[in-house]
């Protein structure tokens, strides 16, 4: 485990949670779509603090969806401050795919959990934990700010996107398509 991160943690996609009801996870961020119905998983878990969310998986205000909000991040924050008052926190966190609203949400409370490390560090942190990290960048820039940052997350996220797109090239298209063209931009210009 990375010294980045202060407890164990996992991330996962709503088709993997069934493979994490017997890891003992003492909490769990679920990240889900507004109309999204709860995951049946979540009835073999064992007891466990739950933060549920939902939003859709977007970083510009788009008609008939809803974008992460200051209120989103803030309850992260929130919850995250809740596993370090407890040392034997175990946290799951996911999402639909557990990429991208996840690993931001991961991000933001590992930022807060360790405020001596840099953005870098923490991000680095993040896809060591997922190797298919691509953090949303409205939630890590809310944040951010909240954490009083700078920017530093927004920025050490473009080299996690430059670094997938050196992986996978034919996300930059699909990225754009879905209108997260300035976390494209943010790789490119990195």
């Amino acid at each position: 485990m990375s010294s980045i991160v202060p407890f164990p943690i996992h991330v996962c996609g709503i088709e993997e949670l069934e493979g994490h009801c017997a890891t003992g996870v003492s909490h769990v961020l679920s990240i889900l779509d507004p109309d999204r119905a709860e995951p049946e998983a979540f009835g073999s878990f064992g007891e466990h603090a739950r933060l549920e969310l939902r939003f859709h998986d977007i970083i510009e205000a788009t008609e008939g969806q809803v974008a992460p909000g200051p209120e989103h991040a803030a309850a992260i924050l929130e919850f995250g401050r809740g596993l370090l008052a407890e040392p034997t926190s175990r946290l799951l966190v996911h999402c639909h795919v557990g990429i991208s609203r996840s690993t931001a949400g991961m991000a933001l409370i590992l930022a807060q959990a360790r405020p001596e490390a840099s953005a870098e560090a923490i991000l680095q942190g993040v896809l060591g934990i997922r190797e298919k990290t691509w953090p949303n960048l409205r939630l890590l820039e809310l944040g951010d700010a909240m954490l009083g940052r700078g920017g530093t997350l927004p920025r050490a996220a473009a080299a996690i996107y430059r670094h997938q797109l050196a992986i996978r090239p034919h996300l930059a298209e699909v990225m754009r398509k879905a209108g997260r063209g300035r976390e494209v931009d943010a790789a490119e210009a990195a």
